[in-house]
């Protein structure tokens, strides 16, 4: 660095800015802004870009004005060219379209991203452009209702982290400095609905370290030259941040010190609403600046750029902002561009000629991004190829959303004159040669169907109005169907308007009457998430995007010229590509006489090792309560055990619950010292293989009530829980769309009296409550009982009818013709049956069980008539001298509140993952 230079303290603070334009041209502003203002730093967007010859001359155009000024180094261009829905240039002839960031991830193929990014880079250096604003590395750990979507490489932090680093890899091959974002994250936030509102992280600094900031850690590690700080909020224990890139505890706390970047950090955009609002955009810029930020970026207007400008010099006057500040962030932006420019290569972008001979390459490399990304979920009743079920005198129906053009369609080319949304949306839709709305969006798709079947395809939109006479109408006279959506997760008449039509589809009859379904095909063109987990769409396909590129994909892989070979990336998929493990250990059946002592020692170690101040799950368990003995339930244990000392190094039990057909992993316990050693996976995988051989299991479980040690994946420790959920993800289970459920427990029953509220509710209810016990009350309970097909429930029944001593049932029943409407069964701790309750093994305490409560489907008060069954149920355990109740498995999502309110807290809370038979596969 020239220290006579850069002794002109407003040429440095010039450096300290990223600013943007309007225009396709040097506008005056812009010229102002380099000339007398010494802007170092200029970015870039759709609404800048016609095409590769217009950029180039612009990039030139803007450097070429900097050195004249006397800038002592070159202007840092910036772009966003995230590929998929995210390009600021596109021109059909020298600037190729690729796959959005999951699309490349959805390939599996580190090697592939690393190309993409390279081809990417040298496209964009050989227009002058410098610093590229990616990779993105948000880790989407909330799938639902995140504006990220398709630019996130998926929900495994390691996942991301690998692909993250090999776009930085292409990026810094092809002469462009890099820019992670968006730091900490934009993967999990909270929305509150006004734009005023700035959206929230709410997860701990400890939550994020060990997922969300897995990818921005190994960028800082492999040298990315930049961060994007955001402007999303913090809220948790230790954290209470607005805007994260105004926070010295986010910028210079834990990105610089705690993470070690010693990059150039960008903020957020300055004029994004909430922030300008909330705070101002001139003390915005001083408080970015004191928080580590070396560039402060405003995107488009004159004015506000301008205040930006006046107000880091007023800080500086009057002492807000050290020299020292300043001239720490001047010495970065320096280095960051030492690395991607000079005056040589600023004022001689390669241009056309170079893109003309980059082009072929490129080409290849598109389509075989494409052919790799596209991904077939599921096929259950292998409908495609469709050539392969129609022939071409029978028409398809397309059924296609209307959405937000993408700036990647040549189709379009006359649309998009005056298209321009600001860069602090979700997605910025820009403008450009390649923009296409509403239903022409997938016009060209319908024909590229038909050219190719040489048949005829039937098209029609679809919007929030819902399955309409004509939609029907069209349904019947086809003979395939085939639903785009796009984003369903976020427009839920998507999601509504899909099931509508499945149901339409599974009720068609043919000519003598027999039910048939009628073949549907769901294609997301956004987010992978829209039916992911949803087994009732049979068929679905993903392109991750809605570029021409994708639905020409498209068409190859519906017609039949293309076998997709992509996976939906991230621990989502039942399609991943799961890593074999390097240790098959010998997993043995278990043999009570050989092996109940290894257990109980087994139990003991693992219940010791955890925390002092927690109950563990595992209290008061031993051998005999994983041992049901019940002729109901089909029972398989096995262990990984030390010959020679008998020990046991790890235990797995499962059930099968004939009533339900569901086949349940009840518990995988490993010993503390023989972790990370694949014990748990080679158990898990013989339990799984085991439950499949059966060949009846119609759904699988992760966690029962009987026994009723794990309800679900543990959830009361967030870190472990975490971990778990990437265990069993990595597994094949569907851990991002679980169900929460607990345990919870009244004490004191002594001193304990009942709300007055619910006393007052009961006496005026229509209901009459009653406690009964034995066999002969058996017909009308199980009747009753049918109406809920959870797994275990009717084995609770069972059990409790046939021990009348020691359990009872208490129904509530309509007045006026003794309709059972709800029962519970209630169980002491000599039960025959209490062994499978460890929970009401106290030292101190005598603790009964109110479980299984069953409320019909007419009753309108569920939760009051909830209250009413354990209200009885309490005053019956009162009678006999308890000390606490349990409640065994409590819906975690819609009874918590009322339970609360009656005195009980949570003893332990779970994640119940489930999922059907046929999309679980036998493990290797």
């Amino acid at each position: 660095m020239e220290s006579s230079v850069w002794d002109d303290m407003e040429r440095a603070m010039g450096q300290m800015f990223i600013m943007g334009f309007d225009g396709t041209e040097v506008t005056p502003q812009i010229r102002i802004l380099i000339e007398k203002h010494h802007l170092g730093t200029i970015l870039l967007t759709a609404k800048n870009l016609k095409s590769a010859e217009q950029t180039t001359k612009l990039v030139l155009d803007l450097q070429t004005i900097a050195h004249d000024a006397g800038h002592p180094v070159p202007l840092a261009i910036g772009l966003d060219q995230e590929n998929g829905g995210v390009n600021s240039l596109f021109d059909e002839a020298f600037i190729r379209q690729f796959p959005s960031a999951m699309g490349v991830a959805a390939t599996g193929s580190t090697e592939m991203a690393y190309d993409i990014a390279k081809a990417t880079g040298q496209e964009l250096s050989a227009v002058g452009i410098n610093w590229i604003m990616g990779p993105c590395l948000d880790v989407l750990t909330n799938v639902k209702n995140q504006p990220l979507g398709v630019r996130s490489m998926g929900d495994d932090p390691e996942q991301v982290s690998k692909f993250g680093v090999a776009f930085m890899r292409g990026y810094k091959d092809a002469g462009l400095a890099t820019c992670g974002k968006h730091f900490p994250s934009y993967g999990n936030l909270e929305f509150l609905g006004s734009s005023l509102d700035v959206p929230i992280i709410t997860d701990s600094l400890e939550a994020l370290s060990l997922s969300a900031l897995v990818p921005f850690r190994n960028a800082i590690s492999h040298g990315v030259e930049g961060m994007m700080v955001g402007g999303c909020a913090m809220s948790s224990a230790g954290v209470n941040v607005m805007h994260a890139c105004l926070s010295e505890q986010v910028v210079d706390n834990l990105l610089r010190d705690d993470l070690g970047f010693d990059g150039v950090v960008m903020s957020e955009c300055l004029e994004m609403e909430a922030l300008s609002q909330n705070i101002g955009v001139g003390g915005g810029t001083v408080m970015a600046v004191n928080a580590g930020c070396d560039l402060v970026l405003l995107c488009r207007l004159f004015s506000v750029q301008q205040e930006a400008i006046k107000y880091l010099k007023l800080g500086y006057d009057d002492g807000a902002i050290s020299g020292d500040r300043i001239r720490k962030s001047l010495r970065r932006v320096l280095d960051l561009k030492a690395t991607c420019t000079s005056w040589e290569k600023a004022l001689n972008p390669p241009g056309i000629s170079s893109l003309s001979s980059l082009q072929p390459p490129h080409t290849r490399l598109s389509a075989e991004a494409y052919s790799a990304s596209i991904t077939v979920v599921r096929d259950k009743d292998r409908l495609l190829p469709l050539s392969n079920i129609l022939s071409s005198e029978e028409e398809i129906l397309l059924l296609t959303p209307l959405v937000k053009p993408l700036p990647a369609s040549a189709l379009s080319k006359g649309l998009a004159a005056g298209s321009f949304v600001s860069p602090g949306s979700s997605i910025p839709w820009g403008k450009s040669i390649s923009l296409m709305s509403g239903e022409n969006v997938f016009r060209e798709l319908g024909r590229s169907i038909a050219r190719k079947r040489k048949g005829r395809v039937l098209h029609t939109s679809y919007t929030a109005h819902g399955v309409r006479p004509s939609h029907e109408n069209l349904i019947n006279r086809s003979s395939a169907v085939v639903i785009v959506t796009a984003d369903a997760n976020q427009n839920l008449y998507q999601n509504g308007f899909t099931k509508h039509a499945a149901m339409i589809c599974k009720s068609q009859l043919m000519p003598g009457a027999e039910r048939r379904e009628k073949p549907m095909v769901v294609v997301s063109v956004s987010s992978p998430y829209d039916f992911a987990l949803d087994n009732s769409i049979g068929t679905y396909v993903c392109t991750y995007d809605f570029t021409e590129t994708a639905l020409q994909t498209l068409v190859e892989v519906l017609i039949g010229d293309l076998s997709p070979t992509g996976g939906l990336p991230g621990t989502l998929s039942q399609n991943q590509r799961h890593q074999h493990t390097k240790q098959h250990w010998l997993v043995e059946t278990f043999d009570e006489e050989r092996d109940a002592k290894a257990l109980d020692d087994l139990l003991q170690t693992i219940e010791q090792e955890g925390p002092v101040n927690q109950r563990s799950e595992l209290f008061g368990c031993s051998s005999s309560t994983f041992l049901l003995h019940n002729s109901g339930i089909e029972e398989s244990h096995y262990v990984v055990r030390n010959s020679s000392t008998r020990s046991l190094l790890g235990f797995c039990c499962t059930y099968f619950f004939k009533s339900t057909a569901t086949g349940v992993v009840g518990a995988i316990l490993v010993d503390p010292d023989r972790r990370k050693l694949s014990i748990g996976h080679s158990l898990h995988s013989k339990a799984i293989r085991n439950l499949l051989h059966r060949g009846i299991v119609k759904r699988f479980q992760l966690g029962s009530r009987l026994p009723g040690v794990f309800l679900g994946l543990p959830t009361n420790n967030n870190v472990e829980r975490k971990r778990l959920r990437r265990w069993f993800g990595s597994m094949g289970w569907n851990t991002a769309m679980s169900r929460p459920v607990c345990s919870m427990i009244l004490k004191d029953l002594s001193t304990w009296s009942a709300p007055e509220k619910i006393s007052r509710s009961m006496q005026h209810a229509e209901v009459e409550f009653e406690l009964v016990h034995g066999r002969q009350y058996a017909e009308s309970i199980l009747e009753h009982i049918k109406t809920s097909s959870r797994q275990g429930v009717q084995e609770v029944y069972q059990l409790a009818l046939a021990d009348h001593s020691s359990c009872g049932v208490i129904r509530a029943k309509k007045a006026t013709d003794g309709t059972v409407l709800g029962t519970v069964v209630l169980c002491s701790p000599g039960a025959s049956w209490a062994e499978a309750l460890p929970a009401l093994k106290d030292t101190n305490d005598i603790t009964w069980a109110i479980s299984s409560p069953v409320i019909s489907p007419s009753v309108g008060e569920y939760s009051t008539l909830l209250q009413g069954l354990i209200l009885l149920g309490i005053r019956q355990v009162k009678q006999q001298q308890a000390d606490a109740v349990l409640l065994d498995c409590v819906d975690g999502d819609g009874h918590f509140d009322s339970l609360s309110a009656m005195g009980f807290t949570v003893l332990h809370s779970f994640e119940e993952v489930s999922c059907d038979a046929d999309s679980m596969s036998v493990p290797t």
